[in-house]
């Protein structure tokens, strides 16, 4: 029987890996002209980072975490996502006093969670995401909010909508703890099993269950917005001033919250209807305790992350990929093993020359090597057999047009220089 891959798992095929690079292309390049720089991380850590990092109520420590026991006794885990790790290295590599603050990074890679496959959803994900470290002022919210803006708007996504936050700081969830707790106290019966055992130890991420009888228990309990301290109030209030000068639409959504004490003031999560129940497609936040908590200094934090499976997922909803525009503008068509030696030499002089091309490489008829040129949407083929060896000629057709015309062998990579550089200059 053959071996098959994990459940949870996928191939990228070509014909999809391609979107992939397409999507990721547009992210390194808005990054970089916002200002911000690649970081790289080891795919597996200690599992104490991310029990401190993510959270060891988190149902990502507890129930979804890859953890294993190495050779040396220590506990390892699949990264389940980024920002423990930029944290982790900001401290160790000591970011903090060897470059300019902000430091403003980003990511991309494979994630790990064993949690229930569904559309959209894989244990082994995909994240883009961004930490921008040092710096605490609503502006900064603001232009990692329009960061992410940015980079679905280049992509060609419609539709969206930032929802927004306040998760107050230490001081003002306090107050709220207590009210909520008041609030739930008669209604703890009708909550799940999860958010029962919530109660104690952060019942505010009961406000975010997705379960009916949860919701409906909380559909009026006290919102954190109505306990904000004014530092953190004020801070709410500048971010939305900024976003409605930036054109950025949003809306305030109290159900929207981070349980952990490391969080502060800002949440929000940008949407997208088309993708289906699951439709948040970005997640961030302020985590202003965060270093701190993993044993660095005291230090401001925000930033958010996407999956890019589920960026894709939308993208095809929206009908917004397509086929790529770089792929080989000719293909060298020989016939015969003579013509095989210099089909290949006039291959290897075009793609120095700049020039996308291919070669069949199964020694195929001409009507087959014609009909996967026109399958790959091929624009020109150059056709080499015997009868031009001998006249040191080679055939070249234009597969759109129809039509054709024999140039000799030594001029064709000049012949393919202008054709090839009006061609671009059309598709502009």
């Amino acid at each position: 029987m053959p071996i098959q891959r994990l459940k949870g798992t996928q191939d990228i095929l070509p014909e999809t890996a391609e979107y992939w690079q397409d999507a990721e292309a547009i992210i390194r390049k808005t990054c970089r002209e916002f200002g911000y720089e690649e970081i790289r991380t080891p795919i597996f850590e200690l599992t104490e980072l991310f029990v401190r990092g993510v959270g060891e109520t988190t149902d990502i420590v507890n129930k979804e975490m890859y953890t294993f026991t190495d050779k040396g006794g220590n506990s390892l885990t699949l990264r389940p996502e980024g920002t423990a790790s930029v944290c982790r290295a900001y401290v160790e590599d000591k970011l903090y006093g060897q470059v300019q603050q902000p430091v403003k990074l980003y990511y991309m890679g494979a994630m790990f969670r064993h949690e229930k496959p569904q559309a959209g959803r894989f244990r082994q994900f995909h994240q883009f995401g961004v930490e921008v470290l040092g710096a605490d002022k609503p502006v900064v919210d603001a232009e990692v909010i329009h960061l992410a803006w940015e980079i679905y708007r280049r992509l060609g996504l419609t539709g969206l909508e930032v929802h927004l936050n306040s998760v107050g700081c230490p001081h003002c969830r306090a107050l709220h703890k207590q009210k909520l707790q008041e609030f739930l106290a008669p209604r703890l019966g009708a909550l799940c099993k999860d958010c029962q055992e919530r109660f104690e130890r952060n019942p505010l991420r009961i406000l975010d269950c997705k379960q009916p009888s949860c919701r409906e228990a909380t559909a009026d309990a006290p919102a954190i917005t109505e306990y904000l301290c004014e530092d953190c109030r004020s801070h709410a209030e500048r971010l939305q001033e900024l976003l409605a000068a930036a054109g950025i639409p949003y809306s305030i959504n109290p159900r929207l919250v981070r349980g952990l004490d490391y969080y502060r003031k800002t949440a929000f999560e940008i949407m997208v209807e088309e993708i289906g129940a699951q439709s948040a497609i970005c997640g961030g936040g302020r985590y202003d305790g965060l270093v701190e908590e993993i044993g660095g200094p005291p230090t401001p934090a925000i930033g958010f992350a996407m999956g890019l499976e589920r960026v894709l997922a939308a993208l095809r909803v929206q009908e917004k990929l397509s086929p790529r525009a770089d792929r080989p503008f000719a293909v060298v068509v020989t016939l015969g093993e003579r013509a095989t030696g210099l089909g290949f030499q006039t291959v290897s002089r075009l793609r120095q020359a700049g020039i996308p091309v291919s070669m069949d490489l199964l020694g195929r008829s001409l009507k087959s090597q014609l009909k996967a040129a026109d399958r790959n949407q091929i624009r020109v083929a150059l056709i080499l057999g015997d009868e031009e060896l001998d006249r040191g000629v080679m055939v070249v057709r234009d597969l759109i047009l129809g039509e054709q015309s024999e140039v000799s062998q030594d001029e064709i990579v000049r012949l393919m220089e202008e054709q090839y550089g009006k061609y671009q200059k059309d598709v502009r």
